[in-house]
């Protein structure tokens, strides 16, 4: 069964090791086989790898895209990893951690970085929860 990705004008995506822009029309590709497919919205840039969160993606995405450089970004990978867990309390996070390390390890590369969206938003709760605490206290002194 072929995978069918909707693209809008000028989106980009990548398929293997090729980077494809869309023209000025919406396209609708069927894409059988078995190259990693990232949308253009799911791709980072390592100067966006600028968080905790983003630093754990950014290497599972290049071990995604391609699997024999896979153990030069598997190191940056754990020690990212490694550093997000022992700064994070929450239970539920550090499950999803051990979850994304375990797909990586067994090569589920897309299947960690749907996981590591979730960290994302794990993180900017955190960064709001943050906020929202500075500002209450603020307005209170």
């Amino acid at each position: 069964m072929a995978l069918i990705i909707d693209l809008k004008p000028s989106e980009r995506v990548i398929i293997g090791n090729a980077l494809i822009t869309n023209d000025d029309a919406r396209t609708r590709l069927h894409i059988e086989g078995d190259a990693p497919i990232l949308r253009e919205k799911d791709i980072m840039q390592p100067e966006e790898a600028n968080t905790p969160a983003r630093r754990v993606y950014f290497p599972v995405m290049m071990m995604y895209l391609d699997e024999e450089t896979a153990n030069i970004y598997y190191s940056q990978f754990a020690m990212c990893m490694t550093e997000f867990m022992d700064a994070i309390k929450d239970r539920q996070a550090l499950a999803l951690c051990v979850d994304i390390s375990k797909d990586v390890m067994t090569g589920a590369y897309y299947k960690a970085l749907t996981k590591c969206k979730t960290l994302f938003d794990f993180e900017q709760e955190r960064l709001n929860h943050g906020i929202d605490g500075v500002s209450k206290s603020a307005a209170r002194g």
